[in-house]
């Protein structure tokens, strides 16, 4: 048995073509969807981040603001810029790229952030938001990951066992709850799990998202399952992979997402999403 691939680069197309053309829709009737992307100091991975997110929005047709500051930009300042992005009706997302400078706290800036611009999905209100059932903004690595289980034909988890590895705000929480409200029985794994294989055994979904290689091998994965690998790691030969044996897993599931052109052209996309759906609401 060779699992399916699920592939995140096509179905990102098919998604931004339709952003794409509610974006036109919406520009047309004179409200332009816009996103500010914020990076202060010159982390080589978040300018690479930075760029991709820029022209992807560009490309679906949404306005784009990179803002650049030196690494020595203060915690004030940087906070004064994400007030006057509030108060910007022009903007309708709001990104600050972390990690931020050690001197910045990331938590107190990502707070700063209108809840209603939230489009990263990170700040308290759209944690709580989730958890409730509320709408709200979804972090987008999960989002994402939802929609591609979407696309297998798995919209409705009911009756489904998904195994989470991985506890982080941004990817693991999120993503069981968003598994939660698709009715899945969800079981979260993490460093303090005394067998993690006798959990994922059980699985009919395992998503792993704990940036550590290999950490779900070909043993560990119930025959036919789905596999979601979030993880982004480098091999030892310096390529790209995740945290999934990706050759030996894929002989036993039944779904798989590769790394690289799975979960990550989709984080992006669901930013866009977020971003639309901002200016929609603003719009109305």
């Amino acid at each position: 048995m060779t699992a399916q691939l699920i592939d995140g680069v096509a179905l990102s197309k098919q998604v931004r073509t339709e952003v794409a053309q509610r974006a036109a829709a919406l520009t047309a009737k004179g409200v332009k969807p816009g996103l500010a992307v914020v990076l202060v100091g010159d982390n080589q991975a978040s300018q690479v981040y930075v760029r991709n997110k820029v022209k992807a929005c560009e490309d679906a047709g949404l306005h784009s603001v990179l803002e650049k500051y030196e690494a020595t930009m203060s915690e004030a300042d940087l906070l004064a810029r994400v007030e006057a992005l509030n108060n910007d009706p022009a903007i309708h997302g709001i990104l600050v790229q972390l990690p931020l400078p050690k001197h910045i706290d990331d938590h107190k800036v990502i707070e700063a952030i209108s809840p209603e611009k939230d489009v990263d999905g990170f700040h308290v209100a759209s944690a709580g938001a989730l958890m409730v059932g509320e709408k709200g903004f979804k972090a987008c690595t999960p989002y994402g990951c939802m929609k591609m289980l979407e696309s297998i034909g798995m919209k409705d988890l009911k009756g489904k066992h998904a195994v989470v590895i991985g506890r982080s705000n941004i990817v693991g929480k999120p993503m069981a709850m968003m598994l939660l409200q698709a009715n899945a029985t969800v079981t979260v794994c993490h460093s303090g799990t005394a067998d993690l294989g006798a959990m994922t055994r059980q699985a009919d979904v395992v998503v792993a998202a704990v940036g550590k290689r290999n950490v779900l091998t070909a043993d560990m994965v119930k025959p036919g399952a789905v596999v979601i690998d979030v993880g982004m790691n480098r091999n030892d030969e310096g390529k790209l992979c995740g945290d999934v044996d990706f050759d030996g897993v894929k002989e036993v599931a039944g779904w798989i997402t590769p790394v690289p052109g799975g979960v990550g052209p989709m984080t992006i996309t669901m930013l866009l999403v977020n971003t639309l759906e901002s200016a929609e609401r603003a719009a109305s």
